[in-house]
């Protein structure tokens, strides 16, 4: 719920100061929007760890990432089609988490096919990421995670060097207001300390956020529509 919260708080501000201004009102809202990432994050890794059906957990982020895809671009103004309008951005944080989950599987996975040739697929899939919202660092941010599952400080710490990465990719590459905000994703970590390892009494929270982020993503497309026209909100 937190995770949903700060979600809607990062991605309105978008709506209400387009283009990423240096703005302080503008920062301090993406400054409570980083905590939703890690969040997620984290718990793709209990998510993988205990889920019954790994197959079926894969199948429903891909179906979801592909849903996502179109109302990403809608909300923030991108064209559909990748790499139409450049290489960042292109779609959303949910196929780096379709692909984190499948490239763990894999990991963990004997298939009938040389070694070498596994950890070539694997390559290209973390890589196939990269024009994402969050990049090929939230794959590999959750693969770190995952690897250092019951030590949080140690995934807050691997966490910590890959976000450090992105942020100077973005401050040459994307926006220099990214530079100065991903690193608050720290935040989170007096959160999840609360994390108990025990599953909530509200079972129909499963759903919530795979429902409710495609939803808001199209409200916010439609106020993007009508308070400025079909131009862009991201850089």
């Amino acid at each position: 719920m937190i995770a949903i919260i700060a979600m809607t708080i990062d991605h309105f501000s978008d709506l209400i100061y387009p283009q990423l201004p240096m703005d302080a009102a503008a920062i301090f809202l993406h400054i409570i929007g980083r905590l939703t990432a890690p969040i997620m994050w984290f718990f793709i890794c209990e998510g993988y760890y205990y889920t019954r059906n790994i197959k079926k957990y894969i199948l429903r982020l891909l179906v979801f990432a592909f849903i996502s895809h179109f109302t990403y671009c809608f909300a923030f103004g991108i064209n559909v089609i990748p790499f139409s309008t450049g290489i960042f951005n292109q779609t959303s944080v949910m196929y780096p988490l379709f692909i984190a989950v499948l490239v763990m599987w894999l990991q963990d996975t004997e298939l009938k096919i040389n070694n070498f040739v596994k950890h070539i697929i694997i390559f290209i899939l973390v890589w196939s990421a990269f024009p994402a919202d969050w990049s090929c660092i939230a794959v590999l941010a959750i693969m770190g995670m995952y690897k250092n599952r019951g030590n949080l400080k140690k995934q807050m710490i691997n966490m910590m060097i890959w976000v450090i990465l992105y942020s100077i990719v973005s401050f040459f590459f994307v926006n220099r207001v990214f530079e100065l905000i991903q690193p608050f994703v720290i935040l989170v970590y007096p959160l999840l300390e609360q994390y108990n390892g025990e599953r909530g009494k509200a079972k129909w929270t499963k759903w919530l956020f795979y429902i409710y982020y495609p939803a808001h993503l199209v409200i916010i497309g439609i106020l993007r529509i009508t308070l400025y026209g079909n131009v862009p909100l991201l850089f």
